[in-house]
């Protein structure tokens, strides 16, 4: 090891020698043409003819490279292949500026083997590579270069008797190429390890020349590229995170199995799983586990968890089989969520232990489309998601002023369009709600629906021309209560109870007692109405002690239509549900809400504006792994504390869920762990948001006040002090400063989120006026220079509720264009605050700013 240790310093000394001694800059070297083979220079030439699309992601090596169908095989066009059979180190010098004109986003380099076959020493081919590495930071210093190590040969086909005695040498040329990596701007990726057997040689199944690859060893290669190619974490990202979860040695061949066996009460899971793998391009045919064939098992039996057993599973994972293990069918079904987690790829999973449960038995998810309509696909979309992240309850909340939304067969008119005041005429039909609930059936999720009474019920009036607790208004309501419990027989009824004068105090205990006579469970909002004291309350805002002898679900901060997306997967992971950190026989679990009082030109817009799946994976974590911290807090923490670094390590697989299986729909979230602001204040501008102070003048080299992490920062909730801020003693007529440092790779216009209030989806908020960020007088600098706010497109207009938002949020408008130079970039964020009062009846000023670059 110190000989190797050894030449690794004089190779890079070469290289130093070569920029300092030489030239100001690297150039290539030029080489007749005579030097390669007609096949090289077909497809050089090749190349050089194909349109230079830009951020691509580049293969270049030698033939082991140019046998594979890349963008096939990752199902991306943007993948190129630019591998030549035969080449050299010295052949892709030459040719690399073919590479470097595109400026592609990542380059995956495998090159050296043939070098060594000619007896060129690994330390000349080490030393070429590095020259390879060091061409391309300079000359496209955006471009991500990963080094693979040279695979392995083996001599057994008695082939390339050359290559395949090489394989000292190629451990030589592995080992400097991993110890060199830092100091040279690459990543350095081990294939070869994957590629050995038990004698360190190239596996006999996945070549039949001994040095190159069949299709098996392509799908291999694969396996152990697919985190680098798309910035995932090197194994699949599990969310919500398990219980317990060991990463042990070896792969199970997904792409091989044919065979899935299952205990005969487990034929649906086996369908459900058996279409899964069918949309992964894994077709199964053979339900028999005998012989030596891999095989995927699902089985019943008695499993012991600390929590309600029901949900819990095993999942073991081996080089032969799969095996799934559970006390129920939901426990099977929740892991089968976990397998397809782990088969990101579509080919490989890698061999591990999971032993898994959730802290709360109800995790759930409320949608109102009483207010907006939302299609019946949109809905089983969301539903989707559900199941993937293993929540269990679907609160369906059909009623409200705007309009009723819910077929009742003895009251047609109901749903009649002209007593609908949005999306009029838009309803759910019998066949629609059963269609829902067998789809919600199918994935273990609870189906809840919601009539909202007495309260919220103004659409009900105009049908009537009646009030829900008039002695006709009952009447009404338990003809529409008898209905749909004999016509869809479900488990439970939430009946609102909230936001109303109850000038009948008979009328929600005489509607609890007529819906339990249907074996239905209530369940009311609570704050509320004088329900029975069998109805479960559902928490909506702070009150008094849990009464241990009632039954709670905890929606407390928990409404989206109020949070930033930044600020809700904070406030949300580091939520205690119900201020307990697991659930027992009072406090069941909790749910988000989605309640978009505004209008929306599209429905979509529902799910963008109100950071729907950002906000259910972080609850889905929460809810089920427990835990949290007790109170409220928008605040991630200072860098490198405790907390700070379980929200980085969640995040991290948060957006390897966003990559991987939001592609094509409204993920409003990046990452924001590593942003770290300091902060400089206060200072009192006496009632003059405009006023200028020291950080405006100088440079900062001041000790900050305090430091932050995080791309939004809210310095003042509107709900303090129940909600945390990061100035713990907001003061009006203040100023903050905020300052911190981004990297860029090179010159030019980068995409930021910025934004100074995030505007609720429940209130008429007024646009910002023409040229400003807000009313507050905020600015940003970059490198000095204030970032213009937006053209506003309806600027200085009167908030209305049935006017929809369109840009008024950083997350649903185009991104700021900011021009950042190469190296590091120095932002300033002014924050001034008058007062916190609101300015009708609104909630009152959530003093925030936003500020994140976007990396994409």
């Amino acid at each position: 090891m110190a000989g190797k240790l050894k030449r690794a310093v004089v190779i890079s000394c070469c290289l130093l020698l070569l920029c300092a001694a030489g030239y100001a800059q690297l150039r290539l070297p030029v080489y007749p043409d005579t030097a390669f083979t007609t096949y090289y220079q077909q497809r050089v030439t090749h190349f050089k003819t194909l349109p230079q699309t830009p951020n691509d992601i580049i293969f270049l090596g030698n033939s082991i490279t140019d046998g594979a169908e890349w963008s096939e095989l990752f199902g991306d066009s943007h993948i190129k292949n630019r591998g030549i059979s035969g080449d050299m180190t010295t052949g892709v010098m030459a040719r690399l500026n073919e590479v470097t004109n595109r400026k592609p986003a990542k380059v995956f380099l495998l090159i050296g083997v043939n070098d060594l076959s000619r007896n060129i020493t690994p330390d000349s081919v080490v030393k070429n590579i590095l020259f390879i590495a060091a061409y391309l930071h300079q000359q496209t210093p955006a471009t991500q270069l990963y080094v693979q190590s040279i695979l392995p040969v083996n001599s057994v086909y008695n082939k390339f008797q050359t290559h395949t005695n090489k394989a000292a040498q190629i451990n030589t040329v592995n080992t400097l190429l991993q110890q060199l990596a830092k100091a040279n701007n690459y990543t350095f990726i081990n294939i070869h390890s994957a590629f050995c057997n038990q004698d360190g040689k190239m596996k006999p199944s996945l070549t039949n020349d001994g040095l190159h690859l069949k299709g098996e060893g392509y799908l291999l290669w694969k396996h152990l590229l697919y985190p680098y190619l798309f910035n995932l974490q090197p194994k699949a990202s599990l969310l919500p995170l398990p219980r317990s979860l060991q990463w042990n040695a070896g792969f199970f061949t997904a792409y091989k199995c044919t065979t899935v066996i299952a205990d005969a009460k487990l034929d649906n899971e086996q369908r459900y799983l058996q279409n899964l793998l069918a949309a992964k391009g894994i077709q199964i045919t053979d339900h028999d586990s005998t012989g030596n064939k891999s095989y995927i098992e699902l089985h019943i039996a008695k499993l012991k968890t600390p929590q309600p057993a029901d949900e819990t599973y095993h999942l073991q994972v081996t080089a032969r089989s799969v095996v799934v293990t559970a006390n129920t069918p939901h426990g099977i079904f929740n892991g089968i969520q976990s397998l397809m987690q782990l088969l990101r790829d579509n080919v490989i999973v890698d061999a591990c232990d999971i032993t898994d449960w959730p802290a709360f038995s109800w995790r759930g998810y409320m949608v109102d489309v009483g207010r907006n309509y939302q299609s019946v696909e949109l809905l089983k979309q969301q539903i989707d998601q559900m199941a993937r992240y293993k929540l269990n309850v679907f609160h369906f909340h059909l009623t409200e002023d705007i309009a009723w939304r819910l077929f009742i067969k003895k009251y047609p008119q109901l749903t009649a369009a002209q007593f609908m005041l949005r999306d009029k005429g838009m309803y759910y039909t019998v066949q629609d709600i059963q269609h829902l609930m067998a789809f919600c059936k199918e994935r273990f999720i609870t189906f809840i629906p919601e009539i909202d009474m007495p309260g919220h019920s103004a659409a009900f009036k105009r049908t009537f021309n009646t009030d829900m607790q008039s002695d006709t208004g009952i009447r009404i309501m338990k003809d529409i209560i008898k209905e749909i419990c004999e016509t869809y027989k479900f488990n439970y009824l939430h009946i609102g109870g909230d936001e109303v004068k109850i000038n009948n105090p008979d009328f929600l205990p005489e509607i609890c007692r007529f819906v339990n006579q249907f074996h239905v469970t209530t369940i009311g909002w609570s704050p509320g109405g004088n329900v029975l004291a069998n109805t479960i309350k559902q928490l909506w805002m702070k009150e008094g002690a849990i009464d241990k002898k009632l039954r709670y679900i905890d929606s407390r901060h928990l409404y989206l239509n109020h949070m930033d997306p930044l600020e809700s997967v904070v406030t949300i992971f580091n939520r205690q549900i119900g201020d307990h950190e697991k659930g027992d026989n009072s406090m069941l679990g909790g749910e988000i809400c989605v309640w978009n009082d505004r209008a929306v030109s599209r429905q979509d817009d529902v799910l963008l504006m109100n950071p729907v799946y950002p906000a259910m994976l972080a609850f889905a974590e929460r809810s089920w792994r427990g835990g949290g911290e007790p109170g409220w807090t928008t605040i991630i923490g200072a860098l490198n504390t405790a907390g700070a670094t379980e929200f980085a390590e969640f995040e991290n697989r948060l957006i390897d869920q966003k990559k991987q299986c939001f592609k094509t729909l409204l993920f409003p979230y990046y990452k924001q762990a590593a942003v770290t602001w300091n902060f400089y204040g206060p200072y009192d501008n006496h009632g003059d948001p405009g006023a200028k102070f020291k950080p405006e003048y100088i440079v900062l080299n001041d000790t900050a006040a305090f430091t932050a992490t995080g791309g939004t920062m809210i310095l003042r909730h509107w709900w303090q002090p129940l909600v945390k801020g990061v100035v713990t003693d907001a003061k009006e007529n203040t100023t903050w400063y905020a300052a911190t440092r981004v990297w860029s790779n090179d010159n030019g216009y980068k995409n930021f989120w910025i934004g100074f209030n995030n505007l609720s989806r429940s209130y008429a908020t007024d646009t910002p006026a023409p040229g400003t960020w807000d009313g507050r007088k905020s600015v940003v600098w970059v490198n000095g220079e204030p970032v213009n706010p937006p053209n506003w497109k309806y600027a200085g207009s009167k908030g209305n509720m049935e006017t929809p938002l369109i840009d008024e949020g950083y997350e649903y408008r185009a991104p700021s264009k900011v021009y950042l130079k190469s190296g590091w970039n120095t932002i300033l964020v002014k924050v001034p605050v008058t007062g916190f009062k609101a300015k009708d009846w609104g909630n009152p000023v959530k003093w925030m700013f936003t500020v994140l670059p976007l990396d994409e």
